[in-house]
């Protein structure tokens, strides 16, 4: 493989553990460039492949935020339990059948879901204590099967549907839902990696390199996140959502 390719795709791995580290979606930048500058390998190789450094800047960015940000640690266990056999079903269905069909749907989430953000100044701004315990543990394990297999059977975008499932549902402002989000992320991506290594469909000599520039971005995107706080967040989550509805409507209509 020529090194200038290594080297684009680790550019994109840096960028994507950046902007991954402050909201999610760092896959809509290093899934489509994966897929164009490794066009000779299978769809499922270069996806499994991707899975590593994914796994590599969440890590760091989630070591970031545990040092700074206070995290609820019985719900996040009961996520990270079942994420991981969720993201390995959608996995597993992914190398059975095509994903196309769920992208017209998304896009009209999407959509919603701009529109709502911008609209609402206030979301994600503070916590909401209102929310019981009871409560939230029904949501968290709703949120951990339902996001954890859509990573696992689609991917991009899959860490900006943590923060809002965090938001919307959990109620958590910007901050913790980004940090939280990272935690649960992670094991969606060792439920996934698990898959693809047992399939045999990890480059390692592509996913190391992606790793170590995906973990640097990661480390420098949480900082950042963490320094700024939740209005600097939402600005970049919006820009991320819109970058995500691009994707998914170039995807639909055009290809």
């Amino acid at each position: 493989m020529e090194s200038y390719i290594i080297i684009l795709l680790c550019l994109a791995a840096f960028a994507a553990g950046f902007i991954d580290a402050i909201v999610g979606g760092g896959g809509l930048i290093q899934t489509p460039i994966g897929l164009i500058l490794l066009p000779n390998l299978p769809v499922a190789t270069v996806i499994g492949t991707l899975k590593i450094p994914s796994f590599s800047g969440t890590s760091f960015a989630a070591y970031q935020y545990l040092k700074k940000v206070d995290m609820n640690w019985k719900l996040l266990l009961i996520m990270m339990f079942l994420a991981v056999p969720s993201a390995f079903l959608g996995s597993t269905l992914l190398t059975y059948v095509s994903n196309d069909f769920m992208k017209p749907l998304l896009l009209v989430v999407l959509s919603l879901l701009a529109i709502y953000t911008y609209a609402k100044k206030n979301f994600g701004q503070h916590v909401e204590r209102s929310i019981s315990a009871t409560t939230q543990i029904l949501n968290a394990i709703g949120i951990s099967i339902v996001v954890g297999f859509y990573d696992g059977f689609i991917g991009p975008g899959t860490g900006s549907f943590f923060v809002v499932a965090f938001i919307a549902i959990m109620g958590f402002d910007f901050l913790h839902a980004s940090a939280n989000a990272k935690m649960v992320n992670l094991a969606t991506n060792f439920g996934s990696i698990c898959l693809f290594i047992l399939k045999g469909k990890i480059i390692w000599a592509i996913a190391i390199p992606m790793a170590i520039s995906n973990a640097i971005g990661g480390w420098i995107g949480a900082k950042l996140a963490i320094n700024k706080g939740n209005n600097f967040i939402r600005i970049f989550f919006l820009i991320v959502v819109i970058g995500t509805l691009i994707r998914f409507g170039y995807d639909v209509f055009y290809k």
